[in-house]
């Protein structure tokens, strides 16, 4: 992929799907847990395999070198080998076998890029540069995560319990006043503490918003 391709952002759903990670040091343990994170069924393949990947509960692991063509047996596969010859032999299968492959730091034989993420319960943030500085998309990312702290997931369990209820009592989601709710006191009050007190607002806010 070269680096002035636009990219297309998605949220890949690789819960339960089958993910192969090829390498076996610092940099792929780093993969594996973000892979194990989002719920797929993980295994790795290198020669040698660090002791924290070995002892994570549900990864598989085989201690060997990556087989031509292996790579078309799963959904998106990782290279992180560090070895340019062995990332491009599976980038190479991946794209003849239309699997989704991403090699670690070389943008050139990626089918897709690996934001830096944060996370606060259901809610998820991501930063990329498209392959361009990884080191920024990771200090912008820890800038986000000292600022969304823990009341941001609090905040989304709200929105989302109203979103429901609303569903449910055969609303439109659409016509109400989402923005007004989020431009209130609702995330000062979760803050605080007051969680039902926000509860409370959001309500007032939505209820309005239909009247």
């Amino acid at each position: 992929m070269p680096l002035d391709t636009a990219v297309y952002p998605v949220n890949l759903v690789v819960d339960g799907r089958r993910c192969l990670v090829v390498g076996g040091g610092a940099v792929a343990t780093g993969k594996v847990r973000n892979l194990r994170a989002a719920g797929a069924i993980v295994h790795v393949v290198a020669p040698e395999i660090c002791d924290e990947i070995a002892a994570m509960a549900d990864v598989t692991v085989e201690r060997r070198r990556y087989r031509q063509g292996e790579v078309a047996g799963y959904r998106l596969a990782i290279a992180a080998t560090g070895d340019p010859a062995v990332n491009g032999a599976v980038f190479s299968d991946g794209e003849a076998a239309g699997v989704w492959v991403n090699s670690a730091d070389d943008p050139a034989r990626c089918a897709f890029t690996l934001p830096s993420v944060v996370r606060q319960g259901a809610l998820t943030v991501t930063v990329s540069t498209g392959g361009h500085s990884p080191a920024l998309s990771r200090w912008l990312a820890d800038r986000f995560e000292r600022a969304i702290g823990p009341e941001y997931s609090v905040l989304v369990d709200l929105l989302s319990a109203e979103r429901r209820a609303a569903k449910a009592a055969g609303r439109s989601t659409e016509d109400l006043d989402w923005q007004k709710a989020l431009d209130s006191d609702m995330l000062a009050l979760i803050k605080a503490g007051q969680i039902q007190q926000a509860r409370e607002r959001l309500q007032a806010c939505l209820s309005s918003s239909s009247a």
